[in-house]
């Protein structure tokens, strides 16, 4: 039968392969930590929850591809609270579901591969969610890697001109899942000015924005200048809604404009009843604060042991991930299946991408009942 040929090229998502290997675990009757997949397992605030039920009636009519308004000007308010800039809730905001369909589809709104721009620039390791989007869009698909060495930033002084010239839509993601790094303003402010000289669009997935340790990240928002700029941010990790489905895009007015006509052919916007619990979510900053907290513990829990034993933490301050170097001699999917061993599922970094190797990412997800478990288990097995 005829498939995508894209689609047989795809390699299984790499997180099925953890959560395959996890369940062949605990069928052999082992006890499983789970800090592999980053699901967040914070409970969602029950006034977000309440805010759900009030929403349901009895007949729900479909969702609008642009979304309440009532929810654009809560996304609204809360840029202009985060990054104090002024923001239209019609020009500047287009709901989604969640991130995820979002940026996978974005490719498809400015690829133009007739006009010469038909090259997608991804980072390495990370989501792999951007690159195959785009491979699906028909682009050529160009991987930046994220080196130890500059930050686990891209190297923005290496990249040809040529590329910059073929590219329709150069993607970050900051805070950066898996390494934690940030992106200074000054770095935003540098790629942006590229995209305008260069004539592509940057896209900013800001997903895990929220989850800090030391102060709160910049983002493409902030910039005076959101010409050829949009950002992408979420619910999901913010408000531990991974489940409801529920993010944002904002930014250049012409590029929300043509997601606005774009959008209808391919999805809408979450259902009205999480739209309005989404309302309440952007609305309410006391329960980011105490997930904050929550990852923080958790974080200290596990790097106390880590560092220890001589595990050197080589991430950022910020996302809910721990990015550890992996052991001499042990590359990161051998060192990955050691602690599995003991009942620790961890990601191997070259599941992210080929620079990911030599590292594995701890998500912090599980309860910290179950992270003190698991750092019990690493005192011994490290």
């Amino acid at each position: 039968m005829p498939l995508s040929p894209t689609l047989r090229s795809q390699e299984t998502y790499p997180f099925v392969r953890l959560n395959e290997a996890a369940a062949a675990r605990r069928a052999e009757g082992l006890e499983v930590i789970d800090l592999g997949m980053g699901d967040p397992r914070e409970p969602t605030d029950p006034a977000i929850l309440q805010a759900l039920r009030d929403g349901v009636r009895e007949r729900m009519g479909y969702p609008t591809s642009a979304g309440l308004p009532e929810l654009r000007e809560a996304v609204a308010a809360w840029i202009e609270r985060r990054f104090e800039m002024q923001v239209d809730a019609d020009l500047h905001v287009i709901p989604t579901l969640g991130s995820k369909e979002a940026i996978f589809s974005f490719a498809q709104v400015v690829l133009d591969a007739a006009g010469g721009r038909d090259t997608v620039v991804v980072t390495e390791p990370g989501y792999p969610v951007p690159g195959r989007g785009a491979a699906f869009a028909g682009a050529r698909v160009v991987e930046l890697p994220l080196l130890e060495e500059h930050g686990f930033l891209p190297a923005l002084d290496d990249v040809p001109d040529d590329l910059w010239r073929r590219a329709a839509l150069v993607w970050l993601n900051t805070p950066n899942n898996p390494t934690g790094s940030i992106a200074s303003l000054m770095f935003l402010e540098r790629l942006a000015d590229l995209a305008r000289a260069h004539g592509f669009v940057l896209a900013s997935d800001e997903a895990y924005s929220e989850l800090w340790f030391d102060e709160p990240p910049p983002s493409v928002l902030q910039l005076d200048d959101w010409t050829n700029v949009v950002a992408f941010n979420t619910l999901s990790k913010r408000s531990s809604m991974t489940g409801f489905r529920s993010g944002f895009v904002a930014g250049d007015p012409e590029l929300i404009a043509a997601l606005r006509r774009f959008r209808p052919n391919v999805g809408t916007a979450p259902q009205e009843f999480v739209q309005r619990a989404s309302v309440v979510a952007w609305g309410d900053e006391a329960h980011v604060v105490r997930a904050r907290e929550a990852y923080a513990r958790k974080r200290a829990i596990l790097l106390d042991v880590l560092t220890r034993k001589g595990h050197r933490d080589a991430g950022g301050a910020a996302t809910m991930y721990l990015w550890i170097a992996a052991p001499d001699g042990e590359t990161s999917e051998q060192h990955a299946h050691h602690l599995l061993g003991h009942g620790i599922v961890v990601t191997p970094g070259s599941f992210l991408g080929p620079s990911g190797e030599g590292y594995v990412r701890y998500a912090l997800v599980p309860t910290e009942v179950d992270c003190a478990r698991a750092a019990a288990i690493l005192e011994d097995v490290l």
